[in-house]
């Protein structure tokens, strides 16, 4: 004997609950990091003042009022872009700690100015400190991100030398980061010189030459 299927027994023999709606969240997160993906690609192709929200929208494959609702401008997608995705980690992703505070310093700015060299990461890192530059709020939350956590990683190894004995008891260990940092970031903005080894090198040997104990 045949029976219509009931509120549990769809037509095509399977289960209500086996029928799965589309799932909101799921598609958000899926436009969301096509978003990040395409403001990434686009700076790197056109650079930050041809950015627009629309040409993200259309790389990404959304309405441009998807954007909107999410962001307010192309440097806020721009700056979660790559604190999220392509910037993860930020240029210092650790300070490392074998005992030897000049090779450990060395090692990490050797690596940041590799990063730095990279043009998947210098463009939308230069977008983001040139805009900036014209925006205090977006140079807050840039700071909050990127800038006072390396400072932080670079302060906690000084902390480990100077209780090591490598360094003075009296260093202040932000203005030590910053003089290590402060250089670095001058030459990369201004482009005033080769950001190499052969700088980060002697960058680490002139600060530390003022940080060390004296005789």
């Amino acid at each position: 004997m045949s029976q219509r299927p009931g509120p549990e027994q769809p037509e095509d023999g399977g289960t209500a609950a086996g029928r799965r709606q589309p799932d909101p969240t799921r598609r958000n997160a899926r436009s969301r990091a096509a978003i990040l993906m395409a403001s990434l690609q686009l700076v790197g192709e056109v650079g930050y003042a041809r950015l627009t929200i629309e040409a993200i929208a259309a790389r990404a494959g959304v309405g441009k009022q998807t954007i909107y609702r999410w962001w307010p401008s192309k440097a806020a997608v721009l700056l979660d872009a790559f604190t999220e995705g392509g910037g993860e980690g930020g240029p210092e992703a650790a300070v490392p700690d074998t005992g030897d505070l000049a090779a450990d310093l060395r090692a990490v700015l050797r690596a940041t100015a590799d990063e730095f060299s990279d043009p998947a990461f210098e463009a939308p890192y230069r977008a983001l400190a040139v805009a900036g530059a014209q925006d205090a709020e977006l140079a807050r939350e840039f700071d909050a991100r990127l800038t006072d956590v390396g400072t932080e990683l670079y302060v906690a190894r000084l902390r480990s030398a100077r209780d090591a004995g490598q360094i003075r008891g009296d260093v202040d260990l932000r203005l030590a980061a910053d003089m290590l940092t402060g250089p670095f970031f001058q030459r990369w903005l201004a482009r005033r010189g080769p950001l190499d080894h052969a700088f980060t090198d002697a960058l680490v040997d002139a600060v530390l030459a003022g940080l060390r104990p004296r005789d």
